[in-house]
């Protein structure tokens, strides 16, 4: 892919030396409920619309408020040297998503180097719908995802290996940060809401760190170990908001 003609939409924050590595669970129909849930077939899939919100007592009146509709396109998606880019051709924005090395010893050219992980600086969420990525060349991918809320941290984030022969689609309002293929070049069918509202979490601004997705396959007793971490996060984030 030539991204050199790629007009990068958000500048990256960088700059810090510590990453929070999320768990790294194999994607399925019981560990993403609550998520959203695997697409065999992405041309017929509803997507979710969220209806536009009432600002005071009065209500949205009936079919209206949600007519936007679905936008579709290429996501596409390379790595170069250990930068991970994007652009998704549905909305017409670019990203430098994040990268397999501390951003300040990142390589620009071709790497040897085996992706151990890839350490993303922000993820977000959709408003006003849903959004499938559906694999177009069979390919398998990381994706971390946290539940709705917007007191998000980066120890309820969780990361989902996906083996690239079925699409993902998550509900409106969970948060994902940065498909992450796990070769040097992946393309999908992007659908989601025309709107395209989009909100945002910061994790190097935020809570001082990258949210680092493992990119290797997880075992058992490492998926025992990261359930037992989460639940532990959780509570601990809890009691420090008391």
């Amino acid at each position: 892919m030539d991204t050199d003609q790629w007009q990068i939409a958000y500048a990256p924050t960088t700059g810090v030396r510590r990453m929070h590595e999320t768990p790294l669970v194999a994607a399925s129909e019981a560990s993403l409920k609550g998520y959203g849930c695997l697409v065999d077939d992405p041309k017929t899939f509803p997507i979710e619309i969220v209806r536009w919100p009432a600002q005071g007592w009065r209500p949205i009146d009936a079919n209206t408020g949600d007519q936007g509709g679905v936008v579709e396109g290429l996501f596409q998606f390379c790595w170069k040297g250990e930068t991970l880019y994007a652009r998704n051709n549905a909305v017409g924005d670019s990203y430098r998503f994040g990268w397999s090395n501390w951003p300040e010893e990142a390589a620009t050219g071709a790497s040897h180097k085996v992706r151990e992980r890839a350490l993303i600086w922000r993820a977000n969420y959709h408003p006003d719908g849903g959004q499938l990525f559906y694999p177009l060349d069979g390919r398998g991918f990381v994706v971390p995802l946290a539940l709705p809320g917007d007191d998000v941290t980066p120890e309820t984030f969780v990361s989902f290996l996906c083996d690239g022969r079925r699409g993902l689609y998550l509900h409106p309002n969970v948060w994902h940060g940065a498909v992450v293929p796990l070769d040097d070049e992946a393309e999908f069918l992007d659908r989601q809401g025309r709107v395209h509202a989009r909100v945002s979490v910061d994790f190097v601004k935020e809570f001082g760190c990258y949210l680092a997705a493992p990119l290797r396959q997880p075992s058992p007793i490492r998926l025992a170990k990261a359930s037992t971490g989460i639940r532990a996060n959780s509570a601990q984030t809890r009691a420090s908001r008391r």
